[in-house]
């Protein structure tokens, strides 16, 4: 039964996520589809009362100081403004649909190719237009700034979702465990372990090694029972040598009285 209950949460888990991460994606294409068709009006129209003002800069930085020397406050932050702006929704729809590995320099490659064709389709084709590489450099920076205050938190928790789902499922179900089955032979088998009990293991005590002392205390009796012998063997022999000395004396001084008579 659980784990029948742990399958069902699974399998919901996988089904939700599934449809968040669709729901998702189709947000993000529709949005991206709907800035796509404002960004073509906005840049492809033809505008033919500044064909003779407009000029094609490949200079960085030629654009925003004549706004800032030429154009009022207000028609300069219009202007500046307007491109940061269109370079925005780049950086937030751009990252849930880019790889999670280098999501950053994918969306700026994006966002650089996606602008220099179009300046380059205004210089060539649209009346009125032309090509402006400053246009180019603040429609990146609009889209690094979207990525950084909402793209980015945006997509690491869609990525972080698709991780979730792909984790739940790989990991395979647990195995169900399969009892024993009892049958005579399993009965005999705990009867003889529950009435065998074990029996005491017999440790052979280690003799105590003799120590220097226990070994020469045999040595030292026998030596102090050896000394007393060697005295009474010396004293016999000093004896026998004196009785023997008065026997010979005694001979010597018979023989000599014998021979005087």
């Amino acid at each position: 039964m659980a784990a029948e209950v742990d399958r069902e949460e699974r399998r919901r888990r996988v089904w939700g996520t599934t449809l968040l991460r669709l729901l998702v994606l189709v947000a993000t294409l529709l949005a991206l589809a709907a800035f796509s068709i404002a960004l073509a009006k906005v840049t492809l129209t033809p505008s033919p009362a500044s064909e003779d003002l407009v000029r094609s800069n490949l200079r960085p930085g030629r654009s925003l100081r004549q706004y800032a020397e030429d154009y009022t406050f207000l028609a300069a932050c219009k202007q500046a403004g307007g491109n940061l702006l269109l370079g925005v929704p780049f950086g937030i729809l751009l990252p849930i649909l880019v790889p999670r590995r280098l999501r950053m320099l994918r969306m700026v490659a994006l966002t650089v190719t996606v602008m220099v064709v179009i300046e380059l389709v205004q210089g060539a084709l649209v009346p009125g237009r032309a090509f402006d590489i400053d246009d180019a450099i603040l429609n990146t920076s609009g889209a690094l700034l979207g990525y950084l205050l909402v793209g980015r938190r945006i997509s690491h928790r869609y990525h972080l979702l698709a991780e979730g789902t792909t984790r739940v499922e790989a990991t395979p179900e647990p195995k169900r465990k399969v009892a024993p089955k009892s049958g005579p032979k399993s009965k005999t088998k705990s009867k003889s372990k529950l009435t065998s009990k074990p029996r005491p293991k017999l440790t052979s005590k280690p003799r105590p090694k003799p120590s220097s002392r226990t070994k020469a205390t045999p040595v030292s009796k026998a030596k102090s029972k050896a000394k007393p012998k060697s005295k009474s063997r010396s004293r016999a022999a000093t004896d026998r040598n004196a009785s023997g000395l008065v026997a010979s004396g005694r001979a010597l001084f018979g023989r000599l009285l014998t021979r005087d008579r």
